[in-house]
């Protein structure tokens, strides 16, 4: 069954704020309002020797903060350390328009750098985002689409970005497959260019074969990318993942990757969206075993609603009672 992407409206909250306030004693030489520090140009894979990034501005954290003012101190904890843990901030143009997208991320990878960490973004805004009718439609217009690109690449140099997903396996169902192709390989250039480590959407092992997708990836430049990503808001195990990652791996000549381990504790069932009993997976970490893997990441922030199913809110909303489900199926 196909996995559905959420749409993650994510708001950077003091982080965008501090980027584009103007506040007094800001340094008119760093646009973004930050420490003025920046990330290296990433070469290899981007996690190692550096920390991966939390978001001080995550809706976790604001959970946590409202738990703890109403004397729910069990919640408080564990949803402190769903805020504790880095996750993907997700960039989407409904959230961050061109003008506003720039800024954002400027400010992250400033504080990023100040704490020697690496963030990790998730460019979500190709035009017809869910072309397969789910909770995830959107985007921005076709022309406008690489400026929006352009404008993130321009400020995240030495982030991790991961691009688009579902954009390439769900575009084997509809009839836009040349066209993401093309939009998605022109992002790669500008994003690689940038100086980011790039990792395009590769589906999970559950949904497409290896063989169907390598040749959609190599058009869509993996090549001038660092790799892809696997599991991105899905729930299969890490086994089954990496397995079906080596296999892709293997047909694009070695390249590397990353897998969502957020949700897939429990593994996965027949339901993609919000589905009971799930926990939480492995905490992310950099991986430097000598293999193609170069970190388990949660690049979907858990906690966050896959769609209006199972009683949940809109996609991309924090839903504190599944969240806590989820926290004590972890054993949290």
């Amino acid at each position: 069954m196909i996995s559905e992407r959420a749409w993650v409206p994510v708001v950077l909250g003091l982080l965008l704020l501090s980027g584009c306030a103007g506040a007094d004693g800001d340094d008119p030489e760093d646009p973004a309002g930050g420490s003025g520090a920046t990330l290296a140009p990433v070469e290899g894979n981007p996690f190692v020797g550096h920390g991966l990034y939390v978001d001080p501005a995550s809706r976790a954290g604001t959970a946590a903060e409202q738990a703890r003012t109403a004397g729910d101190e069990a919640s408080a904890r564990a949803f402190q350390r769903l805020a504790e843990t880095p996750a993907g901030i997700w960039l989407t143009p409904e959230a961050l328009p061109p003008g506003q997208v720039g800024p954002a991320v400027a400010a992250t990878v400033s504080d990023a750098a100040s704490r020697n960490e690496v963030p990790t973004f998730v460019v979500y805004g190709i035009p017809d985002r869910d072309c397969t009718g789910g909770f995830s439609g959107g985007g921005l217009p076709a022309e406008e689409y690489g400026p929006w690109v352009q404008e993130i690449a321009d400020n995240a140099t030495g982030s991790a970005v991961v691009i688009e997903p579902d954009a390439l396996a769900s575009a084997l169902e509809c009839d836009n497959l040349e066209e993401r192709v093309g939009l998605i390989s022109d992002a790669v250039s500008r994003l690689a260019a940038a100086g980011t480590a790039t990792y395009l959407d590769g589906g999970h092992s559950d949904w497409v074969s290896p063989d169907s997708l390598a040749p959609v990836l190599q058009r869509a430049g993996v090549d001038q990318a660092r790799g892809f990503a696997t599991n991105v808001s899905n729930y299969q195990e890490d086994d089954a993942e990496r397995s079906y990652a080596e296999q892709l791996s293997g047909l694009l000549g070695g390249t590397h990757y990353v897998i969502d381990s957020g949700r897939n504790g429990r593994g996965s069932t027949q339901e993609w969206c919000n589905p009971p009993g799930r926990a939480y997976g492995r905490a992310p970490e950099a991986v430097d075993d000598g293999t193609g893997l170069d970190a388990f990441l949660w690049v979907k922030p858990p906690g966050e609603s896959d769609g209006e199913c199972q009683g949940g809110p809109a996609a991309g909303e924090f839903w504190p009672q599944h969240a806590l489900e989820m926290a004590t199926a972890s054993g949290w």
